[in-house]
């Protein structure tokens, strides 16, 4: 499928997902969150890709919503882009792949929920973010944001509909890491190719398991996490990653220092 709004490189594993719509600060149409939905439905069944890196490029991730479609929508023919809108969300929060979304600009309203449905976020400095919905008389999304900064600053976010600086949302623990402006991309893949030399599955399996274990008591959640370690201990793979180790601190230590 040939893509308009997104553009889509696969190396070393990891797939680069890119919003390229800068003439409109990357702002979400229709046909940007039909591409999104299409894009990472098509690659959670890739199996040359481990890791998914989602970004808006180096000088905004999306400025939310396109603002002029909005205004097109009557409330009793609502139906088919909020489904729309949705169905793009739930693509990349139920990817199989770890999805790290790498935010070097603004990321307000929808473009804020697009990042929200990563399982990882890494900003650059000249980063933003927001929930603007409440001044747009729109409610916000708040799963999963709770689970991710929880509820009592989900709530400040969402009510508020203030804008918050990268330092901040680190602060929040809403962004792992902030990286110098104009780093960012390239930042962030070198971490993902990172990951992508880990167990296709394993890495699956075990984003899975962090979803899981939320709706979990924790002795259902312990047994889960047993459950799951038996399948991999022992393994092929297992026994021959930690003969690599081994091999390398064997090497480390043979040699002067």
């Amino acid at each position: 499928m040939k893509n308009t709004y997104l553009k889509l490189e696969i190396t070393d594993r990891v797939a680069l997902v890119t919003i390229d719509r800068p003439e409109k600060k990357n702002a979400l149409s229709p046909e940007v969150l039909a591409e999104v939905e299409a894009v990472f439905t098509a690659l959670d069944a890739d199996p040359d890709v481990h890791v998914v890196v989602f970004t808006g490029g180096e000088h905004f991730f999306s400025a939310g919503f396109d603002l002029n479609f909005i205004r097109t929508i009557e409330k009793n023919s609502n139906e088919d882009f909020t489904a729309l809108f949705h169905r793009a969300y739930r693509a990349v929060l139920f990817c199989g792949q770890p999805v790290i979304a790498a935010v070097g600009g603004p990321a307000i309203a929808g473009g804020f929920d697009l990042t929200m449905m990563c399982d990882i976020r890494y900003a650059s400095e000249r980063a933003k973010f927001g929930q603007r919905e409440i001044a747009l008389s729109l409610t916000p999304i708040l799963d999963p944001l709770w689970r991710i900064i929880g509820l009592g600053r989900a709530k400040e976010v969402a009510l508020t509909g203030r804008i918050y600086g990268a330092a901040e949302a680190e602060q929040m623990g809403y962004v792992s890491r902030v990286f110098p402006e104009g780093k960012l991309v390239a930042s962030v893949m070198a971490i993902a190719k990172s990951m992508a030399a880990y167990d296709r599955q394993c890495l699956r399996e075990t984003k899975e398991l962090s979803n899981a274990l939320l709706n979990q008591d924790l002795g259902g959640a312990m047994k889960t996490q047993e459950w799951l370690f038996r399948t991999y201990i022992g393994a092929p793979d297992n026994h021959r990653r930690i003969d690599a180790l081994l091999e390398s601190l064997r090497k480390k230590a043979s040699s002067p220092d």
